[in-house]
């Protein structure tokens, strides 16, 4: 399984980045798909998790409810964060993950990770 993260970069506060995930060597449609994130010296944070299928079901953590959406393609195996109004404070690695269990992913807890996208903030 591999899960390809991509699309971070330096922004500036205020400003908008879309991150994608291709996801490979699983049945996309049946997975929860998320996206976490790692800001140096911090702990991993929850950042959003879809449902498997037609993605109906997504849940947000509260620092970024309102400014970032996820959503999913399934003909392309990619999930997607599109991070509106960026502050300082979303600055980190952000993962994509995959998951068979939806409420296990809000805990963090997941079947596959990728490899992180950096993203930066800057004020």
């Amino acid at each position: 399984v591999q899960l390809q993260a991509s699309g971070g970069g330096l922004v500036q506060a205020g400003g908008s980045l879309r991150l994608s995930c291709a996801a490979s060597g699983l049945t996309f449609r049946s997975y929860n798909m998320g996206w976490f994130r790692q800001a140096p010296g911090k702990e991993r944070e929850f950042v959003a998790v879809i449902g498997w299928g037609s993605g109906g079901s997504r849940y947000y953590g509260d620092p970024v409810k309102g400014r970032f959406t996820i959503s999913r393609d399934n003909a392309k195996n990619t999930v997607y964060l599109q991070m509106n109004n960026l502050s300082p404070e979303d600055t980190a690695v952000y993962y994509c993950a995959a998951g068979a269990a939806y409420d296990k992913m809000l805990k963090l807890q997941y079947d596959y990770r990728g490899q992180g996208t950096l993203v930066t903030v800057s004020s």
